[in-house]
């Protein structure tokens, strides 16, 4: 069984076109120079539509998780994270934790991560992340 996949939307659009192609895209507004995730046309700060996209560091730390036990056929048998990250710009994002063991002693809070794409299918990347090494 595959993994649920996400629906691109006019408005998600440019974050998995990003993701393809191996860039984290969030949202600024230049109005209040309020960096945002997840997509949507207005900044959820001061509600302007004047808003860009950029392309993010990548970078983040651990937030807070969960480790599923449960097995899930579109996920695989072994227990998986999931976590919120704090992303170095500043938002929050809802993702897995990769490359390490998924135990409380390898998952630490605000421990430094980095994105890794995977893709999914021929229109689907999703980002994880990963400890950053050394």
């Amino acid at each position: 069984m595959q993994r649920a996949l996400p629906q691109p939307t006019p408005e998600t659009r440019h974050f998995w076109d990003g993701c393809k192609a191996g860039e984290l895209r969030l949202q600024r507004c230049r109005a209040c120079t309020h960096t945002y995730f997840p997509p949507r046309p207005f900044c959820p700060q001061c509600v302007s539509r004047d808003v860009e996209v950029v392309v993010a560091s990548g970078r983040a730390t651990l937030y807070s998780y969960v480790i599923n036990h449960r097995p899930r056929p579109d996920m695989g048998k072994e227990p998986h994270s999931i976590a919120v990250v704090t992303l170095a710009e500043g938002p929050r994002m809802m993702t897995n934790i990769v490359d390490c063991p998924q135990t409380p002693e390898a998952l630490v809070l605000d421990m430094p991560l980095e994105v890794r794409f995977e893709p999914q299918n021929d229109d689907i990347t999703l980002p994880f992340f990963r400890p950053v090494e050394g």
